[in-house]
């Protein structure tokens, strides 16, 4: 794989240039770029497979490098590299295939540049066209994990699960701290989750079945999962009706 590197500063660019020297066929680009208006130029006449963006470079940043590589047929993938953990949303709408926090490790690097690699050119171009509207609605949930800032789609959420001030976010993959309140979560995806309980929102396509104990109590069966979870007595009519819709 061919890495062209976009860092302002000089030692970000040279431990990254070690990192990759690291990982079996990766080669390192020169010169790397200096700053948004390099990459570009650089993009261009050295043709990368993988560029490995910082965000916050003087004139243009890395998310409007991005951008402007979205309206590329043959861009390269793009992995952000960056100290700040707070745009992974954003590097997603611009059709990141990454997203890394400094201090980047070498197995991080590694496994995001695997994972760029198995995009084909057809599925990079799919992702260079997709539209970017402003403000629309997520279509994932960002979350910091031992692999950096990890963004879960949200069809792939089976439910939400309040424990204090976190929210336990369970997926197709595992589980994960959301750093979000479960009111806030149904406020913005009351049509895909559904109250269960004062403390948990599940998938409405996650559903199975609802059962009812021999003490009395409803417990809801989800798919992807054998634990089922307590619905209370005043949400048990409402999720009645709402699987009659299903």
């Amino acid at each position: 794989m061919k890495i062209l590197i976009a860092d302002d500063e000089p030692l970000a660019r040279e431990r990254l240039t070690r990192l990759v020297e690291k990982i079996p066929h990766c080669t390192v680009l020169q010169p790397c770029a200096e700053n948004g208006h390099e990459a570009l130029q650089l993009v261009a006449s050295l043709r990368p497979d993988i560029l490995l963006l910082d965000i916050g470079m003087p004139g243009l940043d890395g998310l409007q490098v991005a951008a402007q590589l979205c309206e590329q047929s043959d861009a390269p993938a793009v992995i952000f590299c960056t100290a700040h953990d707070e745009y992974a949303l954003q590097a997603f709408e611009v059709s990141a295939t990454g997203y890394l926090v400094k201090p980047v490790r070498v197995e991080q690097l590694q496994a995001a540049l695997e994972k760029a690699q198995r995009l084909n050119p057809v599925q990079l171009a799919a992702l260079s066209r997709a539209p970017k509207a402003i403000n629309a609605a997520r279509t994932h949930l960002s979350a910091r994990t031992h692999k950096g800032i990890e963004l879960i789609p949200l069809e792939q959420v089976i439910h939400f699960l309040a424990d204090n001030k976190y929210v336990t976010l369970r997926h197709a993959r595992g589980e994960t701290l959301l750093d979000e309140s479960l009111k806030s979560l149904e406020e913005e995806f009351g049509q895909r989750f559904v109250r269960i309980h004062r403390n948990a929102l599940v998938s409405r396509d996650h559903i199975e079945r609802l059962q009812r104990t021999p003490n009395g109590h409803y417990e809801l069966y989800l798919r992807d999962t054998t634990d089922p979870l307590i619905v209370s007595r005043r949400h048990v009519a409402s999720v009645r009706k709402l699987m009659d819709k299903l």
